[in-house]
């Protein structure tokens, strides 16, 4: 039997949101009369056909979003502030934050990343919101992936590095964990007894939203999700600052390990994948350099103030550990690299190429495709080598 994985994350900072926009139509109505050259003989009948015509002015109603969505969020709220989502309350031993006036000030010199942040992540619901609705057995995962990120384009108003996708869309299947997402010409399914993890990345000016969630058609598979929904929700409330992370990952370890769930009349203990883990996020930096585990015993490190962070959780019936393949979808220009010469003039224009487009943000083989690149394999290569550009490996389980 094939193991399985479940996968649900959100950002902290940029929490899932759920308030719809509202309007109501303003009507005014503006009479304007004058009588203008009349003698006091003329009848009034005559007063009044001189008189202009009332007129009745409406106040343009703001745009609805549509079905397929397409309307880009920023037309949706015109005042530019986005809506706020679910607001996680620090626990006793810090609500001096809350309270203090000197905190709540440097919070609003904050605002305007947050509103970026909030922006994208209501472009994220908008957008995963449709695609729950379209995801069924017999879709190519190609399909998939190009209607999920073209809708994420419109309704982002991609706008080069300014805005737009922050990672490929990885859809991993069953026993692939993380990171795949198909390659051009892929004929990839989705079946019925398919447990897919569907993750997707939004950025306003490098400010990235990283969340995800599984999709299982089949409802054997539900005591899985259960676990993994409880699990992230869990290590959310935890997370804090001066959090320490081995105590978050302790904690989402707990609430995972207490289920199980019946498959094909056998029982399973759900297991936290021990080497994956949540993990910061910079600007335009989906790896920040901070992991946040999701069993117990990790590292002393503390979550600071201003740090934002995915909390991600991977639920298995399997051993709880994955390893790296060989198939490669994902790459990503290396954060900290400086000046490599490079000798092959293709490599050299390829690189061009990603800085333009995605600077250090992850990429895939079908976004070159996108960009009119041919025959650059052997090029991406030459830089992967050189240690210019990073290979983000599918993790599967065993």
């Amino acid at each position: 039997m094939e193991e399985v994985s479940a996968d649900i994350r959100v950002e902290v900072g940029a929490p899932e949101l759920s308030s719809e926009a509202s309007s109501k139509v303003v009507e005014e109505e503006e009479v304007e009369g004058k009588v203008d050259g009349l003698s006091l003989d003329e009848p009034q009948e005559a007063a009044k056909k001189k008189k202009k015509k009332s007129k009745s002015k409406k106040k343009k109603e703001p745009p609805q979003q549509t079905d397929p969505p397409s309307v880009p969020v920023a037309e949706l709220f015109a005042s530019g502030e986005f809506p706020e989502g679910e607001i996680q309350q620090y626990k006793d031993d810090n609500l001096w934050r809350t309270t203090s006036e000197e905190k709540r000030e440097l919070e609003r010199l904050e605002k305007p990343i947050y509103n970026s942040v909030r922006q994208a992540a209501e472009v994220h619901r908008q957008v995963r919101k449709y695609i729950r609705q379209i995801l069924k057995p017999g879709m190519l995962m190609t399909d998939l992936c190009e209607t999920l990120e073209n809708t994420v384009r419109k309704l982002i108003s991609e706008n080069g590095l300014q805005a737009g996708i922050a990672f490929p869309t990885g859809c991993s299947l069953n026993w692939v964990a993380a990171h795949w997402t198909p390659n051009t010409g892929d004929k990839t399914v989705l079946q019925y007894d398919d447990v897919m993890k569907l993750d997707f990345g939004t950025h306003i000016d490098g400010h990235i939203v990283d969340c995800a969630f599984t999709v299982a058609f089949n409802p054997m598979f539900n005591p899985l999700l259960e676990a993994s929904r409880e699990a992230t929700n869990t290590g959310i409330k935890e997370a804090g600052i001066d959090v320490r992370l081995c105590d978050v990952g302790a904690a989402i370890q707990e609430v995972m390990e207490s289920y199980e769930v019946e498959i094909n009349g056998k029982v399973f203990q759900v297991k936290s994948i021990r080497n994956l883990n949540g993990h910061s996020i910079g600007p335009y930096q989906i790896h920040a350099g901070k992991s946040v585990p999701i069993v117990k015993g990790g590292e002393q490190t503390k979550m600071e103030e201003g740090e934002f962070y995915a909390i991600e959780t991977f639920g298995s019936t399997g051993k709880g550990y994955v390893r790296e393949d060989l198939e490669c979808s994902h790459y990503m220009k290396n954060f900290d690299v400086g000046h490599i010469p490079l000798r092959l003039p293709r490599a050299k224009q390829l690189l061009a190429t990603i800085n333009k487009n995605f600077s250090t943000l992850a990429f895939c083989r079908r976004y070159l495709d996108r960009l009119g690149e041919t025959k650059y394999l052997m090029a991406l290569k030459n830089l992967c080598d050189a240690g210019i550009v990073q290979v983000c490996l599918r993790g599967v389980l065993f």
